[in-house]
Parts: structure tokens; C-alpha cells; sequence
């Protein structure tokens, strides 16, 4: 799992703590791929003053280096730009709108950009080839193609092309000279821990045959903006250079990712989260085209690894031990491991840990004698185990041909990616080291990446002669690029009465004023929910309660007294299977005694993700009851602030609207009908069950103050051949169902629809700006037809056709792109680019409608804006027009008083499909600390994964019954 200054989204309970627990770290400057952090939003809501601070020092990169835009960005160049493009506009084709031009609002700021630009060698031509491997085994694994690749490397016929030549370590490759043809290698098979092929080795033929010329010439037409270049395909181009880029840091690190490409250096001191992971800084590289430049776009970033060594001790410092069982390890970890044995020196993936020791373990010889582990060993290799009979044997091989070891002759490899989420503690640790100040990350850019990227010297030299980019005509510019942003001010907000004192983009509720509509609640129940010797007393319990209460009529609420106070007593775990089954009927229980009730309130003393999972799923599908879970100690601590942020979640939940904006920030919205629409999937984790469904969503507003956000959810099963689908299968049927619940709030339809597209890559494989292709144009191919056939199932009044103007855009966070100021006068307290910070010049596409808009404060670590591509666009907006409207709505956040770092529908769509989580719990959550044995109920084989694939999606199904009950379906259960 990689990690690059964003924010981790977990999937665990908050909960309670009034925002959410998957928000940003963008603000927070931890990049976490999926996760949990409360970056987005959040903070007291009800306070006596706005937070802040000390006059600390503003540190700044390169703050004592003037910081001059380059020539190409002037006004007078982009005008220009924008002029040339007009013949495109004038197309007037709707799909991947041309840029109508850059936003003017705003106060002119000037940034700096973890890009660099890229000069090539005149008449530079890269080759582009094919490699065939034919051989004994048709179909090969990837490690088995990456040591072929190897072997070709080593092979002294092919030692000459090694300097100017990359490949995918797959089946392309590309050489900074044409290769002879027809050119092909005869390369004998052997794994590295061997110095040699044996005399029977395997023999494969690696054919490497010409494919393409990528001639640069036609590549500054395309930069310059030249409409008549707008389809040239720059693809292959930037596949070709980011192969070639990573050249130099893949033979020294380990590398990381499949669209965005990380290279992480194991020789560096990694950062210990737990006794079995530990972080490491890396950093990624992109190389994609600007106006006027080609760049390339560096990062830094963090990424968790097993903590190399003994696997014995491994197992001996976890002490997973329950009733004398044997000893074991998470799901998660054990897919992570790979391991070196101490007695022949072979390397292998780990399949499983058995429940068996050494002493217990028998296998058959090839005479058909049946042997022990322990004895085999002992007889073979002579050795004699310490752990015969305490430690399992481990499986290398599969289910259907097991390869059984002891654990203490397995040494775990460095550059173990760690493939699971982690866990509370690990989160905080990472969170710790990966949120550096932005100066940090800046120099360790340029100081630390680019000689271990290959792009300078030690001494920071990135024209020298031995350069590993010199063979290939490639030089970088060691300085950020520098680039022209803008800052735009925040709207106006209103409770029952104007908020004054933004500031920082977060606000609070000063005395005297209210949520704009409290929400009235007939009944309410507190239910205490009782797991282990860590008892909560019902004077704490009424104390939580009472101050509550105090809180949610303070916020205008209509709330009476708790109508009554139970407790449920869990079953303790060692009692209990590993999905808690008894201790989640003792809460359904509880739960269903308060099944009428306007809400719930959960008070929790443990934080347990099943017990969690089960509160939401009783109380969302099975019962229609509302539920608000509490910890604590955590309430009990923290007091008003907590109460307030909660009071803002209930509100939102019975139907309420905390705050809004001033009609001026939502005319754009208003002047016509307008539904905003956000989009969402989730997918399964590595150590999910094989097969478990992805969760999409779909929520859309059902009022005109854009605050009510009621959501459509569905299951998805995984695609035949391999993975899950990006793209929403059901999207017809649940924007109907959006339709339909804007019409019966709102009397009519609306005139005009705005989807915010989350989760969609902005890349394939090998990083590929979004420009190009990609998910992008599946997402106009596959999704936009299922948005239009649903406006034609919906009828306008008197039966006619109903079609309303649509725009689609896409909400990248996903992206790797940092900004800087260049001097305190642009700079927050901690150094990060000020709220409202929007940047669509330098950087941005040359041809599409792109911005980059950060609204909300960088609390800690660097701040990370989202990237916003109109894909779509029926209603002809101008920049300004989607830029300060995305701004402003940004603070419309429900359940915070801060501008949060995503359009707020699209992040209401990934806590719906969070959500959707705790629903699936148990065949999602195998890697948080369930044995890694039994976990697949297949046969092997590619039957086997097909039939384990339908038992599971039947599982998830029955799991997910109808969806939603009923009663919540027109509500925001999952805020």
C-alpha cells in the first residue's frame, strides 16, 4: 500500500467524532490511497473564537530566490492560446470540451510546481519494440517475465543496447536507437539465488521485433496549441518516457504501482509503524506535456513495506494466540510476504500459514512414503528445527501442490509491499512521518529524488555527461517550474442568520445563531453497547446523553428527552467466530427494541470496525433506524466540540440543513433548475474475499439549497477475466431513482443535471496524463449513455420527452501535482498555499478544460488541491463559471464548518460507498487480523476461482439484501 501526502480513507469506525474519518490528508499532507482522515472537514462548529495560533516563522522553499513566471505564461501567450482554439470551439461538439478560456476571479498569486521541464536532443527518435517470449510455458507469471528480463539484460549478445534501451519488464520496449532486426535471444531459465542454468533448465526465446518510430517533430505543434494536432497521440510518447525515467531508480529500488509509477529506495531508514510494517519515502515520476514545454512531474511520497527478517520471529513477536491455537498472522500481512529460505536460497511468494506445526505437517515423497515436515528436514538438509512443534509450517506453494516450510528457514526479503490497510496505530504512525512541511518535501524533490531518480548527480549536477537520461537525449531542469495561480475569497455563509468571520475557510456558530432548519425528532433512545471489562458506567452514559441533548437544542433542534437507555453485553471475541456472530445478534437485539425511534445514539467504548459494521447495517438495511455512534472516552474529553460536530451529522441525517450559502455564490445553480450529482466506486482490497462485489453510489440533491443529498446504492460484481469495474453497470436505474426523488421533493425535473465523477483514474497504465486516453473516454463511452438513457425513461409534463443539459466532471485527486508559494504573502501559517488557491495555467492541459482547486487550509503536511476536467459540458460553462462555483460550493459541506478539499457531492458518494462497506464487512475485512488460513473456499484452478467468485457474490448479495431500507432511502443515513 502507497501512500503520497494525501490522507488515508479507511474503512474502520469513526465515527462520532462528527466529520469524517476517511477526509483529507490532503490538507493534512499525507497522501493515503484509500483511507481515513479528517483532513476534508470538520472542528468544533460551535466555539468561542476560530482557532489560530503564534507567530511562528513561515518557512518557504527557495524563499530567497526570486520567482519569475516563465515568458510562455504570460496573459498576452494564453490569450493567444485561447484565440487558436476558437476553430475547436466552434465545432460545438459537447464531448471533451476545448478550454473557453482561464479563470480572472481571484487575487494573482505566483506558485511553484513539483514539475521540471524536460529538453530532447534535436532529431531525438525513440524505437518502439515488441518482445515475444515463446517457450515450455505458454502462460508465465509476472515474476518469471521479470527475471527473463533480467537474464536478457545479463546475456552478453545484448550488453550493447542496455544503455539506451527500457522495457515494462512485460513485452514493450524502447530504444534511443533503431535495434538490428529481426533480433531475438535464446535465454536459459534459472532464479537468481542461482549462479547458474541447471543442464535441463528451461529454454525460452525472447523475439524483439520493431513496432513504431515516436519522431518528435510533430510534438511542437502539440505543445504550442495547434488545433489541427489536437488528436495526435501522444500516448505511446509518455508511456515511452516514463519507462525511461524510471529506468535509473528501478535497478536501485523496489518498484511501486501500476498507473502511477513509485520507486522506493531500500537502502534509506524506513520508519517503523508496527512490529511487522514499516514506511519508506519514495518518490513517483509522470512525464506529460505543457504548453510550450514538456515536464515532468516528481513527488514525494511514503509507502508501507513488511519489516524485513526471520519470519519465525515475525510470528513469535505477533503472538496471535488464542486458546493455545497456533500461532499465525494476518490475511493481509501474509499476502505481502515474500520470502528468501535460509537453506537453499530460493525466493517465494507466501500462499498461506498453515495451523499446523512442523512436527504435524506430513507430506507424500515422490515413493509414496509419508513424511513429516520436521523429519523431512532433518533427513534432506540436515537441520534440526527449533520450533518443531510452536511455530505452523508455511505454504509457498498453492492449494492444490502445497510447498510446505519452516517458518525459521524463511527470511522475509526487503520491498515487501505491505497489500492490506492499516491499521489504527500504523495509520497514525504513517500519518506522522509522511506529513512533512511543504519546504521538506520540496527539497527532498529535489535533493533526494532526482539523483535517485537518475535525473542529477549526487552534487544536484543534472547535465553531466554520465547522466543515465544523456543516452537517450533526455535532459531535466533541476528547478521547479515556475506558474501563475490565483486566489479567490470565500462565499457567504448562513445559519438562521449570517455567519460573520470566515476565516481560513472554516467558521463557527457564534451565540444566538442556529442551523438554518433543525431538524424535529419524535422520540430517541441511547443504546451502550457493553464488549469486555472496559464497562461504561450509566452515569456516564446519562452525562453523554444530557449534554447531548443540551447541545442539538442549542443548535435549533427539536429534540425532547431520551425516551429510554440500554445496555447490550457483547460476547467476549474468544467466544465468539471471527465475524463476532453472537455479539452482533445481542446488538440487533438492542437495536430492535428502539426501532422506532427518530435515532439511535450508539455509545461505544472499544473501537471494533465488525461491531461498528454491525450498528450500521442493522440500523441502515435491516431495521430503518438512524444511528450516531459515540466513543466515550473520546466524548467525555473532548466535550462541546465533539457534541457540536455529531449535532451537525444528526441535523443532516433527520432531514435538517445546517448551513447554506447566500444566494449570490449560488446563482449559477439557481438562475435554472439544477441537480448536482455525485458518483462513486469502491472496490475490494487484496485481502478481500476473491470475488467480493465493488459498492457504487449515487446521490443527488432534492432541494434548491443543494444540502440534502439522499443516496442510491448498488453491489457490482467483478469482471470474468480479472478485475473490478471503474465504471457504474446499474447507472441507468439509480439516476432514475435520483430523478425521481428531485421530482417528488421539487414538483418538477430538473432543467439542467452536473455529475462530479469520483474515483475515475485520471491514468492507464504507466501514468498517462488525462488528456489522452483512459478512463476518461470509457467514462464518456460506458457512462454517459446509461446517464442518457435514464433521462429518457423519466416523462417531462404532459408525457414528452424529458432531456435535460448535461455536463460531467471529473474529480481527480489521484494526481501527484503539488503546489508552492513562492513568499510568505502567499503562504499560510505553516507554509502551504492559502485556501482558495486555483491554478489552470503551467501545468494544466493544453486542450482540455482542466483547473486544479484547492478551497480549504492546509493543516498539516502538504496540501494537496483536487483536479477537475470537464469532460462533458451541455451547458457552455466559462471558467469562472465552474471555477468559483466549485469554490464556493466547497464550503456546502454538511457535517463541517470548513471548505473541504472535494466537491462536496462527490465526497458525499465515497461515504455512501464507505458506507456500503460496513455492510459487506465480513468478506471485505479478512485482513484485519483474521487468520490467513481457510480465507479462499475455491478448488484451485480457474474453475475453482470462478465457482468461489459466484458463492461469493451469492454471500454479498444475501449480505446486501433489498439495499437501504426503505425508510432511510430519502434521507442521509450514511453521512
Amino acid at each position: 500500500m502507497s501512500y503520497n501526502n494525501r490522507g488515508h480513507r479507511g474503512d474502520g469506525p469513526p465515527r462520532g467524532r462528527g466529520f469524517s474519518a476517511r477526509g483529507s490528508a490532503s490538507s493534512r499532507g499525507g497522501s493515503f490511497t484509500r483511507g481515513s482522515a479528517p483532513g476534508r472537514g470538520g472542528g468544533p462548529p460551535f466555539r468561542g473564537h476560530s482557532g489560530g495560533g503564534g507567530n511562528r516563522e513561515v518557512v518557504i522553499f527557495k524563499g530567497d530566490t526570486p520567482a519569475t513566471v516563465q515568458p510562455h505564461l504570460s496573459n498576452a501567450n494564453m490569450n493567444t492560446l485561447i484565440s487558436s482554439l476558437s476553430p475547436l470551439r466552434n465545432q460545438n461538439t459537447p464531448d471533451r470540451p476545448v478550454r473557453p478560456g482561464f479563470g480572472t476571479l481571484g487575487t494573482p498569486v505566483i506558485l511553484r510546481a513539483n514539475f521540471f521541464a524536460v529538453k530532447f536532443r534535436k532529431g531525438q527518435t525513440f524505437y518502439e519494440y515488441t518482445v515475444t517470449i515463446s517457450g515450455p510455458k505458454t502462460k508465465l507469471p509476472n515474476t518469471m517475465k521479470i527475471r527473463l528480463f533480467e537474464l536478457l539484460e545479463q546475456h552478453p549478445d545484448f550488453a550493447q543496447y542496455n544503455p539506451h534501451i527500457a522495457h515494462d519488464r512485460s513485452a514493450k520496449l524502447y530504444s534511443a536507437e533503431p535495434l538490428p532486426q529481426p533480433l531475438e535471444f535464446d535465454i536459459k531459465y534459472f532464479d537468481d539465488h542461482k549462479e547458474g542454468p541447471d543442464d535441463n533448465a528451461d529454454e525460452y526465446k525472447l523475439e524483439i521485433e520493431f513496432t513504431k518510430e515516436h519522431d518528435l517533430s510533430a510534438l511542437n505543434d502539440y505543445l504550442n496549441g495547434n488545433p489541427e494536432s489536437k488528436g495526435f497521440d501522444i500516448q505511446p510518447l509518455t508511456t515511452a518516457l516514463n519507462l525511461i525515467g524510471g529506468k535509473f531508480a528501478s535497478g536501485r529500488g523496489t518498484r511501486v504501482g501500476r498507473s502511477i509509477l513509485k520507486y522506493f529506495d531500500q537502502t534509506t531508514r524506513p520508519y517503523e509503524l508496527s512490529h511487522q510494517i514499516e514506511a519508506r519515502q519514495g518518490f513517483s515520476l509522470s512525464f506529460r506535456p505543457g504548453y510550450q514545454q514538456f515536464m515532468v512531474n516528481v513527488n514525494v511520497c511514503m509507502a508501507a513495506f513488511v519489516t524485513p527478517g526471520n519470519l519465525a520471529d515475525k510470528l513469535n513477536k505477533f503472538q496471535d494466540r488464542s486458546h493455545g491455537a497456533m500461532l499465525t498472522l494476518p490475511r493481509g500481512l501474509v499476502k505481502s510476504i515474500k520470502i528468501k529460505t535460509t537453506h537453499l536460497g530460493y525466493k517465494k511468494s507466501v500462499f498461506q500459514i498453515m495451523t499446523t506445526s512442523a512436527r504435524q505437517t506430513t507430506f507424500t515423497l515422490d515413493n509414496g512414503k509419508k513424511i513429516t515436515v520436521e523429519k523431512y528436514f532433518e533427513q534432506t538438509y540436515n537441520k534440526k528445527l527449533k520450533y518443531p512443534d510452536t511455530l505452523p509450517v508455511i505454504n509457498v506453494g498453492n492449494k492444490r501442490k502445497p510447498n510446505y516450510l519452516p517458518a525459521e528457514l524463511c527470511e522475509i526479503i526487503p520491498g515487501c509491499v505491505f497489500r492490506d490497510r492499516l491499521s489504527a496505530m500504523e495509520t497514525k504512525n504513517m500519518m506522522n512521518v509522511a506529513c512533512n512541511p511543504p519546504h521538506e518535501n520540496a527539497q527532498a524533490i529535489t535533493q533526494t529524488g532526482f539523483p535517485f531518480l537518475g535525473f542529477s548527480n549526487e552534487q544536484g549536477n543534472n547535465n553531466n555527461t554520465n547522466s543515465p537520461l544523456e543516452p537517450f537525449g533526455i535532459s531535466i531542469d533541476s528547478e521547479m517550474v515556475v506558474i501563475p495561480g490565483r486566489e479567490l475569497g470565500p462565499p457567504t455563509i448562513l445559519g438562521n442568520k449570517p455567519i460573520p468571520n470566515v476565516n481560513k475557510a472554516s467558521w463557527y456558530f457564534p451565540p444566538g445563531v442556529k442551523f438554518v432548519r433543525g431538524a424535529v425528532c419524535q422520540t430517541w433512545q441511547v443504546l451502550i453497547i457493553q464488549d469486555g471489562w472496559n464497562r461504561t458506567e450509566s452515569d456516564k452514559a446519562t452525562e453523554i446523553a444530557d449534554r447531548f441533548l443540551e447541545r442539538l437544542k442549542k443548535c435549533g433542534m427539536n429534540v425532547p428527552s431520551k425516551s429510554g437507555m440500554n445496555d447490550v453485553y457483547l460476547v467476549d471475541p474468544r467466544e465468539d467466530d471471527a465475524s463476532r456472530s453472537k455479539s452482533v445478534q445481542k446488538i440487533r437485539e438492542g437495536l430492535i427494541g428502539a426501532k422506532k425511534a427518530s435515532f439511535v445514539l450508539v455509545l461505544l467504548r472499544n473501537v471494533d470496525k465488525v461491531v461498528y459494521a454491525a450498528v450500521k447495517t442493522i440500523g441502515d438495511v435491516e431495521l430503518g433506524v438512524h444511528t450516531v455512534c459515540m466513543q466515550v472516552d473520546t466524548a467525555l474529553k473532548r466535550g462541546e466540540a465533539y457534541f457540536a460536530n455529531v449535532a451537525l451529522k444528526l441535523n443532516i441525517k433527520l432531514g435538517g440543513i445546517n448551513h447554506k450559502l447566500d444566494e449570490h455564490s449560488t446563482k449559477w445553480l439557481t438562475k435554472k433548475s439544477t441537480m448536482m450529482v455525485g458518483i462513486d466506486v469502491t472496490h475490494a482490497g487484496p485481502t478481500s474475499r476473491y470475488g467480493t462485489p465493488s459498492i457504487a453510489a449515487v446521490v443527488a440533491n432534492v432541494d434548491d439549497s443543494f444540502v440534502q443529498f439522499p443516496a442510491s446504492m448498488r453491489i457490482q460484481a467483478v469482471d470474468e477475466d480479472k478485475e473490478a469495474k471503474e465504471m457504474v453497470t446499474d447507472l441507468a436505474e439509480m439516476m432514475c431513482e435520483r430523478l425521481s426523488a428531485y421530482e417528488k421533493k421539487m414538483k418538477k425535473l430538473p432543467e439542467r443535471v452536473f455529475i462530479f465523477r469520483d474515483g475515475v483514474s485520471e491514468a492507464s497504465t504507466f501514468s498517462l496524463p488525462p488528456l489522452f486516453l483512459g478512463q476518461f473516454d470509457v467514462s464518456l463511452r460506458e457512462e454517459k449513455p446509461l446517464i442518457l438513457e435514464a433521462f429518457k425513461r423519466m416523462k417531462a409534463p404532459g408525457g414528452k420527452a424529458y432531456r435535460p443539459k448535461l455536463s460531467i466532471i471529473i474529480c481527480g485527486k489521484r494526481h501527484h501535482a503539488r503546489f508552492f508559494a513562492t513568499n510568505s504573502q502567499y503562504a499560510s501559517q505553516n507554509g502551504n498555499t492559502r485556501p482558495g488557491t486555483i491554478v489552470d495555467k503551467g501545468i494544466s492541459a493544453i486542450f482540455d478544460f482542466d483547473f486544479y482547486l484547492q478551497p480549504h487550509d492546509g493543516i498539516k503536511g502538504s496540501v494537496k488541491a483536487t483536479h477537475y476536467t470537464v469532460i462533458y459540458d451541455e451547458n457552455s460553462f466559462s471558467a469562472d463559471e465552474i471555477q468559483k462555483g466549485t469554490h464556493d460550493f466547497s464550503y456546502l459541506y454538511a457535517r463541517a464548518t470548513k471548505a473541504v478539499s472535494l466537491m462536496p457531492p462527490a465526497y458525499y458518494a465515497d461515504l455512501a460507498c464507505e458506507r456500503g462497506r460496513c455492510y459487506l464487512n465480513d468478506l471485505l475485512a479478512l485482513g484485519d487480523g483474521k487468520s490467513s488460513s481457510g480465507a479462499s473456499t475455491g478448488t484451485g484452478g480457474k474453475k475453482g476461482r470462478k465457482d468461489e467468485k459466484e458463492e461469493v457474490f451469492i454471500a454479498a448479495a444475501e449480505a446486501w439484501g433489498n439495499g437501504i431500507h426503505p425508510i432511510m432511502r430519502n434521507s442521509m443515513f450514511y453521512i
